[in-house]
């Protein structure tokens, strides 16, 4: 578009108090920008101001004054307008210190102001990536608790569900319990399952399409268009899929009324595969019991009187508990939570605060049978969160249940069949010996994307999650921040799959995964990122006469947004893209760029801070900050007003994987003495919002120490740290230490060429 400019500065909130408002009128005449000032351009006085102009015709706001976190509706002009907004408030004025200054300060101010005015003139309106036809149904993975209760809440919502079970029946484990953990008041007492009462509400659901005995063998394409090709429980090929039968529809075909539409479907063949078109999907496949027989000493597998609380729960729904080697009426059991033994002292793997209150449950199935009976629950913790606290003291308070803290060294069998378990450092601080009828081993909640690929994605990274370990094989991108979000755009998961839930939490976790599907469905419809930019219009450019299939964006891609044809052309799936711009900052050949965020328009404002080269004390150093978690961590120390360093100009942007090499280059070859990238939290605990960010910018940075030492120049000039958003308190600190390494090197030779 034509851009006509103006520029706007804000005198309050203390900016005209400490800078010249004059002189820095003046930094945006030389961008040839007319600027105009107000004590308050956020009230309507100022916003009258400035929409008169741009009723007059300026298109292209330039406005110094907060944060761009702050007023973002007051400052959001239209679609059709470009916004930059400058931040004078709280990372300089705000965060000019106790002892500042005045030169270097209007310095800062000054070079905040070139930069903003650049970006104004490299920036451009970008238009939203629009399918051409989208499919808006909605493919849910999983028939238990949590996949009737996500196709349900999509159905209710006016969205078109296929629901697909690879069991021959829908109810997942919760169909075959006895009872259900209590989800009312008082919190003491035994529900029936909800289950069977979801089953027949999905099944009388003209919405949804229900296919059991059915699994995903691949799922191609991205939101808004995906094929995904079912194939019969157990099979390696497909099926063509089956007419849609509702309950009415299947009542007049028991009685004769009408034909059966399926009765003349094609059977399964290798080479007649079947594809169904999706627009997203919710993964909600559930958990298997993890495998405990490697603890020999409690006798899994060896002694059948030993077995796992989900084989205990199946025995209950089947009737009262009997021994298994006998058929004996059971009349005490011993439930071990940990595996103890001298080398034990956690819990099994993926045990958590739901096999705890498993252990409470089946206890109470023991009383209920035989009121004479005994439980003994042995446990290394006991977790019972919330509410559920009532019901572990209700359980505390049962005669026959007993709870100690126990390390279990054995279990062993008697002459008549019954077991001994041997224990210590119990409650009483003593050893004790336990005869009982049956030992119960909590099994924890393995989800089962721990196991195998489950969705088979037909995507360049793969069939797989990548990187699951992160969270022992849970599927979510980022488990804080975003949950019901995997690492593929469009794919959301709940229930047992995402973590360990009660069926209570189980529904409110499927409701929550259906919502992100109709979110991601709505906004591939507007051409928008759904996460966690959401509404973004932009998406990545490629200037594929350049490209040299290095397939450095396909692969680190944390997304897997990205295919690669035959040859390793990136084959871009903007409705996949997550608007991070880590294939960005990948690609040697900086062929890859969006309408408002490109290499040119990032290393245009890094050349547009003046650097010094008559000065030792007047150093300069460029920071690329995350703005996710540093850039907001920076905003609250200058509302706090801790001290910012004034010889650092912070430059935001989407995620340090974004950042190029080539802007450090630029920056270092123009005269400037350090750069630092300010970036979340990675590793094991990490909290980058696109997952690897400041991972790669950090891997990166190896390859370019070796380059700077080719040209002379320290490794320590360049850093990576990583800061939390809540870390704002620590952040002078972080920036200072950086900057005082950089001083005792001395400024760079390249200054001044």
């Amino acid at each position: 578009m034509d851009k006509k400019y103006c520029g706007y500065l804000c005198t309050g909130c203390g900016i005209g108090e400490v800078l010249d408002i004059d002189a820095l009128s003046g930094v945006t005449g030389e961008s040839k920008i007319e600027c105009k000032t107000h004590q308050a351009l956020c009230s309507k006085e100022g916003l009258d101001l400035i929409k008169a102009d741009i009723d007059g015709g300026v298109n292209t706001v330039v406005i110094g004054a907060c944060s761009p976190r702050v007023m973002t509706q007051e400052f959001d002009f239209g679609d059709d307008k470009i916004t930059v907004r400058i931040n004078l408030r709280e990372q300089v004025a705000w965060a000019r210190g106790e002892e500042y200054n005045e030169e270097y300060l209007m310095e800062l101010a000054s070079d905040y102001v070139r930069m903003g005015c650049k970006r104004a003139q490299k920036q451009e309106l970008p238009e939203p990536y629009k399918l051409e036809t989208l499919n808006r149904r909605i493919l849910v993975m999983g028939g238990g608790v949590a996949g009737l209760t996500a196709a349900l809440e999509a159905a209710k919502a006016g969205y078109e569900v296929l629901l697909v079970e690879k069991e021959d029946k829908l109810g997942g484990k919760a169909i075959n319990w006895r009872k259900q953990f209590p989800t009312k008041a008082p919190w003491t007492d035994l529900e029936e399952p909800m289950a069977p009462a979801l089953v027949k509400k999905v099944e009388a659901n003209s919405n949804i399409t229900v296919m059991t005995n059915t699994e995903v063998a691949r799922l191609s394409g991205a939101p808004g268009k995906y094929e995904v090709t079912l194939k019969p429980t157990g099979t390696t090929g497909e099926w063509d899929a089956p007419a849609r039968v509702t309950v009415d529809m299947q009542d007049k075909i028991t009685k004769g009324e009408m034909p059966d539409p399926n009765a003349g479907i094609k059977p399964y063949t290798e080479s007649n595969p079947e594809a169904d078109k999706v627009g997203a999907v919710v993964l909600a496949t559930g958990w298997v019991p993890a495998d405990v027989s490697e603890y020999e000493h409690l006798g899994y597998g060896k002694l059948k009187n030993v077995v796992t609380n989900a084989e205990l729960e199946r025995m209950a729904a089947a009737g009262k508990l009997t021994r298994p080697s006998d058929g004996k009426p059971v009349e005490s059991i011993a439930f071990v939570q940990s595996p103890g033994g001298e080398e034990h002292d956690k819990d099994f793997p993926y045990c958590n605060s739901v096999t705890s209150m498993v252990a409470l449950k089946q206890a109470q199935y023991v009383r209920e049978d035989n009121p004479e009976a005994k439980a003994y629950i042995l446990y290394q913790h006991m977790r019972t969160p919330g509410n559920m606290e009532l019901y572990y003291k209700a359980a505390q308070n049962n005669d026959g249940i007993f709870l100690t803290k126990a390390k279990v060294l054995g279990v062993s069998e008697e002459g008549d069949g019954s077991l001994k378990v041997a224990t210590k450092d119990t409650l009483l601080n003593s050893d004790l010996e336990l005869k009982v009828d049956m030992v119960v081993l909590a099994a924890g909640m393995v989800p089962t994307t721990a196991n195998e690929a489950v969705i088979n994605l037909a995507y360049r990274q793969g069939p797989k999650f990548l990187d699951l370990e992160l969270f022992d094989g849970y599927a979510d991108s980022n488990f804080i921040c975003f949950p019901y979000e995997t690492r593929r755009t469009g794919i959301y998961t709940c229930g047992g799959v995402r973590k360990a839930t009660t069926l209570e939490e189980t529904i409110d976790d499927a409701t929550g995964a259906a919502l992100k599907a109709i979110q991601c469905l709505e906004s591939a419809d507007r051409g928008v990122a759904v996460h966690p930019r959401s509404g973004d219009k932009t998406y990545p450019e490629f200037f594929f006469a350049r490209c040299t299939q290095c397939k450095r964006c396909t692969e680190e891609c944390p997304f897997g947004a990205l295919d690669d044809d035959p040859k390793g052309t990136p084959m871009p799936n903007p409705t996949r893209c997550r608007r991070c711009g880590t294939c960005m900052g990948a690609c040697p050949e900086r062929i890859i760029g969006f309408k408002d965020y490109n290499i040119d328009l990032i290393g245009s404002m890094v050349k547009a801070i003046e650097v010094p080269d008559d000065d030792e004390d007047k150093l300069r150093f460029v920071a690329f900050v995350c703005e996710n978690d540093a850039y907001p961590a920076l905003d609250m120390a200058g509302m706090r007003r801790h001290g910012l360093n004034s010889l650092v100009r912070f430059i935001p942007v989407r995620c340090l994987g974004s950042v190029n090499m080539v802007w450090i280059k630029d920056a270092l070859s123009a005269g400037m003495d350090g750069v630092v990238l300010l970036g979340c939290k990675f590793g094991d605990d990490y909290q980058c919002h696109f997952v690897k960010g400041s991972e790669l910018a950090d891997r990166r940075m190896l390859n370019i120490g070796e380059t700077l030492k080719s040209l002379g120049l320290e490794p320590e000039r360049v850093a990576v740290k990583q800061v939390a958003i809540n870390e704002y308190d620590q952040v002078p600190a972080i920036i200072n230490e950086f900057v005082d390494a950089v001083k005792e090197l001395g400024p760079n030779p390249f200054k001044g060429y």
